[in-house]
């Protein structure tokens, strides 16, 4: 589907970005089409917007072959409701259960209508996202009745029952997992997250555009350069502000720097969830040296508050693009050395191949994205097919495998740790000169913008709306997560339980990016 030469009423919105408001028949519409199509739902939230004398609104990014199509609906102030999606795309499933628990906004006829969200943490008659909810209103209530949280249940002769979490033996984040078993082996796994929730969208509410950047990149902090990009992508979207280029490129610096930092330390991981230590300490002496040089550079071990609206906020000299370049061409010599020894390790090899695998036709139907997407033949990487700049002016190749199993994921890491150290050969051998920052100014009236990076994990947007005086009034930031925790539940199927953190390891989830 080209979005544009259709009659859904979408206008070009910024480079592959198109924006529209429909009905909500219309929205149910849109949504056939693009699966017909190939095309994705990659995000679902909802608003408030009353005091700005409308009533609720449902808004859906919907990946297509022309770009995002960023699509709302208006819904009535009285029972506002909009026709479920989910038996069109699968993986909204949780997104429509949040914005009801949050906004008490209801997908009618959804097949599941399960709280996500609400874990007795305000009352039922309650909706935490709703301008007129105070969060002091809960201080000193009772608490509502027990969770009794209705998993579904897996009976027959030999069936057992694991609960794992929420809280773990390690310092992961908490987050529940219900396993079905007959001997060692996985019938069923069901998810139940929401143990961090922050009050992350409640918080960005009145904020100024500084402020919310801060917090933008608090979302999920192993991907704070995905995040902050995004959130100023949309802030600069929406005050019209043009980032310099010099900005712009160091920018996309620090995003690979960030990749890089991720795929060393989850390869290391994957190497002690199969008892093979040496390959962790290798990999993670990498990310410490790649950590330390960002502290050196940056400020930051994990760039935080380095990018700004309108720009960045700090800057690489001479001295430092070649330590920079050095330290990337001896961290691309020993990967090197490493995946050869992964690639030769029998016993590596025998627990990740044919392990949690996710094949792709199934990976197309729910929805699978990102890093585990392309591990399982889902080509869509926003940097080769909807660049925005430098990554227009880059040749970025993207790793894809076919196979879906925890080897093919650790084989996409492989494949962009020397993609991204290349890339970031180019960034620093091409970085223009010019300033750092624009100005980046709310326009006086009520004004919104989106913004769309690649991250590490895949896909980040953030959606966001600036009111009249210059603050936040509504923030939406969405990671990838989101689609992709469905799927775990189905690539352990079948796999012994002691596979389970490997597999988990070999998706590396974000719990926190969820639980917002």
């Amino acid at each position: 589907m080209k979005i544009g030469e259709n009659d859904w009423n979408l206008e070009p919105f910024g480079k592959h970005l198109w924006r529209g408001r429909m009905e909500t028949g219309q929205l149910l519409a849109l949504a056939r089409a693009v699966k017909e199509a190939g095309g994705q739902l990659v995000a679902l939230w909802g608003s408030d917007d009353r005091h700005l004398g409308d009533g609720f609104g449902i808004h859906g990014a919907f990946l297509t072959g022309s770009g995002l199509a960023w699509v709302s609906s208006a819904l009535p102030v009285e029972a506002p409701a909009y026709p479920d999606l989910a038996h069109i795309f699968p993986q909204v499933d949780r997104m429509q259960r949040a914005t009801f628990d949050l906004l008490g906004i209801r997908a009618s006829d959804a097949v599941d209508d399960r709280k996500w969200l609400r874990h007795t943490a305000w009352a039922e008659n309650e909706f935490p996202l709703r301008k007129d909810f105070s969060p002091l209103s809960t201080l000193g209530s009772p608490l509502p009745e027990a969770d009794a949280y209705p998993f579904l249940r897996v009976d027959g002769d030999g069936v057992h029952e694991i609960p794992v979490g929420p809280i773990h033996a390690g310092t992961i984040e908490p987050g529940h997992f219900r396993f079905s078993i007959i001997g060692d082996r996985i019938l069923k796994l069901e998810e139940r997250l929401g143990y961090t929730h922050k009050g992350t969208e409640k918080r960005f509410e009145g904020l100024d555009l500084a402020t919310g950047a801060k917090l933008a990149g608090r979302v999920s902090g192993d991907a704070h350069t995905a995040f902050s990009w995004a959130y100023c992508m949309a802030a600069e979207s929406a005050c019209a502000c043009r980032v310099p280029d010099r900005a712009a490129w160091l920018r996309a610096l620090f995003l690979e720097i960030e990749r890089v930092a991720n795929h060393l330390g989850d390869l290391g991981y994957l190497g002690n969830d199969v008892a093979l230590a040496f390959g962790f300490m290798q990999f993670w002496r990498l990310k410490e040296d790649w950590l330390r040089l960002s502290a050196r550079l940056f400020g930051h071990r994990y760039l935080f508050d380095c990018i700004v609206p309108g720009g960045v906020a700090t800057d690489i000299d001479n001295a430092g693009r070649a330590e920079l370049r050095a330290l990337g061409e001896r961290i691309a010599g020993e990967v090197r050395e490493l995946k050869h020894i992964y690639d030769e390790h029998t016993g590596l090899q025998d627990r990740f191949a044919h392990t949690g695998i996710v094949k792709p036709e199934l990976a197309a139907r729910l929805g699978l994205t990102g890093l585990a997407g392309r591990a399982s033949s889902q080509a869509w990487d926003a940097r080769v097919q909807f660049p925005c700049a430098p990554y227009d002016q880059l040749d970025v190749a993207m790793a894809v495998q076919k196979s879906g199993d925890v080897l093919a994921r650790a084989e996409v890491r492989f494949a962009e740790v020397f993609e991204s150290l290349r890339l970031i050969g180019q960034l620093l051998a091409r970085l223009p000169d010019g300033e750092l920052r624009a100005p980046c100014v709310p326009a006086g009236t009520p004004c919104e913008g989106l913004g769309w990076i690649e991250g590490w994990r895949g896909p980040t947007i953030v959606a966001l709306r600036i009111a009249a005086d210059g603050t936040l009034d509504r923030v939406h930031p969405h990671d990838p997560s989101w689609q992709n925790w469905p799927l775990l539940e189905v690539g352990v199927l079948g796999n012994i339980v002691p596979d389970f953190p490997l597999i988990n390891k070999s998706f590396n989830l974000s719990y926190s990016g969820v639980d917002l």
